[in-house]
């Protein structure tokens, strides 16, 4: 988990994804407050490449700090918030 924190790209789609209708453009009509953003708006929002962003978006994903929806062929992201409420539980009551 905190390998996957240690990357500000990757620290950078977490912040985005807290707000997804701030940073992302919707993509045909999905609510993406409920079901997440696919892959090719964090690449174009991260100005990298498709399979750059996967691999960041991957590696969120191992550490539980994402979950991921498939929907028809697109695959969709967004925060785990348990997970995030739990890390910084951790912060507040260990460190």
């Amino acid at each position: 988990m905190f390998k996957a924190l240690s990357n500000s790209s990757r620290l950078q789609i977490l912040f985005w994804l807290k707000d997804p209708e701030t940073h992302f453009t919707p993509y045909e009509g999905v609510d993406m407050r409920k079901v997440g953003v696919c892959v090719t708006q964090v690449m174009e929002k991260l100005k990298m490449t498709q399979s750059t962003a996967s691999q960041y978006l991957s590696i969120l994903q191992k550490a539980d700090l994402i979950t991921v929806e498939r929907i028809g062929k697109y695959t969709y992201f967004k925060r785990n918030e348990e997970t995030l409420r739990e890390i910084g539980a951790f912060f507040n009551n260990e460190i």
